[in-house]
């Protein structure tokens, strides 16, 4: 019985045998040009031109190529020691220019392409599958110029598709859904916008956008209001909303402005429209408004949903809170993370952050801990440990309690390898636990709190709760 070597050398030499054509010339340019993974750097560097989920994409992807290129080449070609095959029947006018001397199995060229074809398609399907024919294409044309066997690029393909699947462990891949929630049905549909009062934030997001003058074109019977040095959301929204002229309150900003917002409209009892216009805009992207145009269609249609919203001392928020380190490392992440991805940030902002930080002694729910951060979400966080990045629901009815001990030896230096390695939930000095309310006090004397991107009086003590439900404008009913 013929051994799987033999017809792999058949097929190569049947290859080989393949009459000359214009298509010669271009495979041989696209397998040189994939050459230590220059073609894939130049698309990288075109996808990270866009923020978002491109530029994730990018990152990625490059990171599956890295790991990808280093296992193939320092590892699996030195175990398996393939020769080249013989290139007796490919003509001169489709061989490289050079000759190579490494072993032929598994195909590198294949591993890398595969690597970041599938890192980006996992950040951003279509993306990726644009890629699949160019990745495809440098496969096979590893063949076509005779210097791999087919076998070698089909473990290539399978080594490089499995490191960027397994990626997902130590970088986890945001949801294309968004998050749970309940579904409203009071929310009244406005026309136009008629009886929206919207705050508008003009120094939040992109310095080159302009969210009101979308907000007039979407809704032309909207009121909007811009914020200034002395006029916030609160005297913006506060008088509409108290004097019962708004049937609806819209805020277009930051997390903090929408939070500032959402704690005006569970006063009045009025549903809120979210419009993206900050630089993370968590809150929205959880609840699933990705554009201006969006919220204003949920306005019109009277779409909306129930989220959770928790409250410290009475003040509402919608997403985090934090006590320690925690409020520092997160500004240190998000201005890294247009750069090189949340994984890699939140990395760097760790070691950065954690490594100048002072614990804190706190009287946990009367129990004593001492602590470098403690972080507190409204609904559990996804992936756990000390990079949480966004929520599977938002009507759970918990409080994420998360922190990180500094009574443990090298607790900080475990938490930034466990970061690193994605097992930051599994760390020595990593503990966790949910309620519907927790009572802090500290014992190192008054402390700020940030929450929701603003920073708070400094207090010794603090009370976290789940404080009722809001009502949002969103398209969607589950």
């Amino acid at each position: 019985m013929k051994s799987p070597r033999h017809w792999d050398a058949r097929l190569h030499a049947a290859i080989g045998t393949i009459p000359a054509s214009p298509a010669d010339r271009w495979l041989r340019r696209l397998s040189t040009f994939a050459d230590r993974g220059k073609l894939w750097f130049v698309i990288a560097a075109l996808l990270a031109t866009r923020k978002g989920e491109t530029r994730r994409a990018a990152i990625r992807g490059l990171g599956s190529l890295a790991v990808t290129s280093s296992v193939v080449n320092a590892l699996l070609k030195q175990v398996f020691a393939r020769r080249r095959p013989d290139l007796g029947r490919h003509g001169p006018h489709r061989l490289l220019r050079r000759d190579l001397t490494t072993h032929s199995f598994p195909s590198g060229h294949s591993a890398s392409a595969a690597a970041f074809a599938t890192g980006v398609a996992l950040e951003s399907p279509l993306a990726g599958a644009a890629l699949a024919p160019l990745a495809l294409g440098v496969g096979y044309s590893r063949v076509h110029v005779g210097v791999h066997y087919p076998g070698d690029v089909v473990a290539g393909f399978a080594v490089g598709t499995a490191v960027a699947a397994a990626s997902r462990k130590w970088w986890a891949v945001r949801p294309r859904t968004p998050a749970r929630v309940r579904p409203a049905f009071s929310a009244p549909a406005l026309a136009d916008g008629e009886g929206l009062f919207i705050a508008v934030n003009p120094r939040s997001g992109d310095e080159n956008y302009d969210p009101a003058s979308d907000i007039r074109r979407l809704l032309p019977k909207a009121e909007v209001l811009e914020m200034s040095e002395d006029r916030g959301v609160a005297e913006l929204l506060g008088e509409p909303a108290s004097s019962g002229r708004a049937k609806a309150l819209g805020v277009a900003g930051g997390d903090g402005s929408v939070a500032a917002a959402a704690a005006i409209a569970l006063e009045h009892g009025l549903p809120l429209a979210v419009i993206p216009a900050g630089t993370l805009n968590h809150f929205a992207r959880d609840v699933g408004v990705d554009t201006a145009e969006e919220a204003a269609g949920a306005v019109t249609s009277g779409a909306a949903v129930k989220v959770d919203v928790a409250s410290l001392n009475g003040t509402p928020f919608l997403n985090t809170a934090a006590i320690g380190s925690y409020p520092e490392m997160v500004r240190r992440r998000d201005a890294l993370a247009g750069r090189m991805g949340k994984w890699a940030a939140m990395t760097v902002a760790a070691a950065r952050t954690l490594r100048v930080g002072t614990p804190v002694e706190l009287s946990l729910d009367g129990r004593y801990v001492k602590v470098w951060i403690l972080f507190i979400g409204n609904c559990l966080y996804t992936p756990r440990g000390l990079a949480p990045a966004w929520r599977p629901r938002l009507e759970d009815g918990l409080l994420d309690v998360q922190y990180l001990r500094a009574d443990i030896p090298f607790s900080r230096t475990r938490a930034v390898l466990g970061t690193l390695l994605g097992v930051s939930d599994r760390v020595s000095g990593y503990a966790e636990s949910s309620g519907t309310s927790v009572k802090v006090r500290s014992l190192s004397g008054p402390q700020q709190v940030a929450y929701d991107g603003e920073m708070g009086d400094a207090a010794t003590e603090f009370l976290f709760a789940k404080s009722g439900s809001l009502t949002v404008y969103c398209c969607r009913t589950s």
